[in-house]
């Protein structure tokens, strides 16, 4: 059977979106972060459909070609509304997340907000944001630099797409500093922020986290609000942007299962490793798939 992905496009909390997908069964949205695109699963949507599962995944809110969001809103609670409003339009009512970087924010913050609907979520690389603001100091402040450089407006656009996107594989170099990526592999993130409006759209997710954090009714489902939904964290141990110490106490956010596994990778271990990241995924979704799921009906609006 042909599992490669195929484009579709869908309406959803107000974006028209583009995203990847294959497969028939219980719903997986795969997220992306940042500087990334829905691409970066070219290696987990086929193993998920292989196995029978329905996956998706979503060039993120004013990633091109998915459109840049007219209220021009990037906090996480935007996020987890995104994530609902998918699976809405893909007629699943519970599903799984699987998020990496910013995709990973958008889970957390999707149990958080409606735990009811998710089966489970498998996220790589961001600890939860208790977590990560709790043990903000030293070494992590160093690493996280670019936080405060993409406060810049203006600046950091002009920066960001400099010569052919030099800053972009500055940070993927330094964050996963032992894989040997290929201009092929960086290609899809130029195309996805080859505008200024999309650039501008990358960089709000950082310029929307420090207003969200001082704003109480945002940040108290984000800090405040433990889930129960089951959870899978992976860490790489050498990860250049977010070291394996940020990850401590991240249990402390679940009243349900949550296991914390570090791999011997670097930021994008789900590139890096796809072997082993794969199979930690599927046990993850196999143990949480509810009993008797049949095949689903196939994705809407889906072409080749």
């Amino acid at each position: 059977m042909d599992y490669r992905p195929k484009i579709i496009q869908l309406q959803a909390n107000g974006i028209a979106f583009s995203a990847l997908a294959c497969g028939e069964g219980p719903l997986v949205l795969c997220l992306h972060g940042f500087p990334d695109s829905a691409r970066t699963w070219s290696g987990l949507l086929p193993a998920l459909a292989a196995t029978g599962y329905r996956a998706v995944a979503p060039f993120m809110r004013g990633y091109a070609p998915t459109e840049v969001p007219a209220d021009g809103r990037y906090d996480p609670g935007s996020l987890a509304a995104d994530v609902f409003a998918l699976a809405d339009a893909l007629g699943a009512q519970r599903f799984f997340v699987v998020g990496h970087d910013w995709g990973a924010v958008a889970a957390y913050a999707a149990a958080t907000n409606r735990s009811e609907r998710l089966l489970g979520i498998v996220t790589a690389a961001v600890p939860p944001l208790p977590r990560f603001l709790s043990n903000m100091r030293g070494a992590q402040l160093r690493r996280s630099w670019y936080m405060l450089f993409f406060q810049l407006p203006g600046i950091a656009e002009k920066r960001l797409a400099r010569n052919d996107f030099a800053l972009v594989e500055r940070l993927w170099r330094d964050w996963s500093p032992d894989w040997d990526f290929t201009a092929a592999d960086i290609a899809p993130v130029k195309q996805a922020l080859a505008t200024p409006a999309a650039r501008t759209a990358a960089l709000g997710y950082y310029r929307a986290l420090l207003p969200t954090l001082l704003n109480p009714h945002r940040a108290r489902p984000l800090l405040g609000t433990k889930t129960t939904t089951p959870a899978l964290i992976m860490a790489g141990t050498r990860d250049g942007c977010i070291g394996t110490e940020m990850f401590t106490g991240s249990e402390n956010g679940f009243t349900g299962a949550c296991d914390t596994l570090h791999l011997d990778a670097g930021h994008f271990m789900h590139r890096e490793l796809p072997g082993e990241f794969n199979a930690h995924v599927l046990h993850f979704l196999d143990h949480h798939r509810p009993p008797g799921d049949s095949a689903a009906d196939p994705l809407p609006g889906e072409h080749a």
